[in-house]
């Protein structure tokens, strides 16, 4: 890509808990390794409207009011939809996930319409899901995940997605073991961490996606030979 890499993350400002924004740092830095140029581009919600020509899209999480008013600025400014038609991958996490379905319900009973990038439907539980989680993706190549939950609400998919993972330890949607959601290249989750510094090959298939080819592998650095003897203990205590 002769420009370089365009990546979007929206609202940070209502969108952002959990360190979810260190998710733009690991996919500047991933590009970084591969020697591709990159450059971030802030959506505030005071933004006059949301770019449609970025090549990756990046929304945290986020509680009900704030959920709400990021529903409201992505709904006046559809920049992300018509990014979304032309096959840009977007990466939404809790909070996120929820706006990008179909429908959702806050805590108070009150249900809002989402954005329908994704086909899922989102009620709050009686309890909270809270604690780590290991998953095992449908993705080619992604492998397990690993990363932290904590939201309240249950979303169950409808025909036109399928789930990110299937969950061996953890809540995840709370339906059938899925964890997140999958329609084209617009990817869902409830997992922080932040969830692509944990999963390597999950940012990968994204900037792939923004590319659109395959990326050159890279030399492993220190920090990332930790993380991958670590996921395989992880694994072995959750063989299934």
């Amino acid at each position: 890509m002769s420009g370089g890499v365009r990546i979007a993350l929206l609202l940070p400002d209502l969108l952002g808990t959990y360190g979810d924004r260190g998710n733009v740092l690991v996919l500047e830095q991933r590009l970084a390794w591969r020697g591709i140029p990159s450059e971030t581009v802030t959506v505030l919600a005071s933004a006059p409207e949301v770019p449609e020509s970025c090549d990756v899209y990046l929304l945290g999480g986020g509680e009900d009011v704030a959920q709400t008013a990021a529903m409201r600025v992505l709904s006046r400014s559809p920049g992300l939809q018509r990014a979304v038609a032309r096959g840009v991958p977007v990466l939404g996490i809790c909070g996120g996930l929820q706006l990008l379905g179909t429908e959702f319900t806050t805590g108070d009973g009150v249900r809002h319409e989402g954005l329908g990038l994704v086909d899922a439907t989102t009620e709050p539980a009686p309890e909270r899901a809270i604690g780590e989680v290991t998953a095992n993706s449908v993705l080619a190549g992604v492998g397990m995940l690993t990363g932290f939950e904590n939201h309240l609400g249950r979303t169950r998919l409808g025909a036109g997605s399928v789930p990110l993972a299937r969950v061996t330890r953890g809540t995840g949607n709370g339906h059938d073991r899925a964890e997140g959601a999958v329609r084209g290249h617009v990817v869902c989750t409830y997992l922080h961490g932040p969830i692509l510094a944990r999963n390597p090959a999950l940012a990968d298939l994204l900037l792939e996606w923004a590319v659109g080819a395959p990326l050159q592998p890279i030399a492993e650095p220190e920090e990332l030979a930790a993380l991958r003897v670590e996921r395989t203990r992880v694994r072995a205590r959750n063989p299934k």
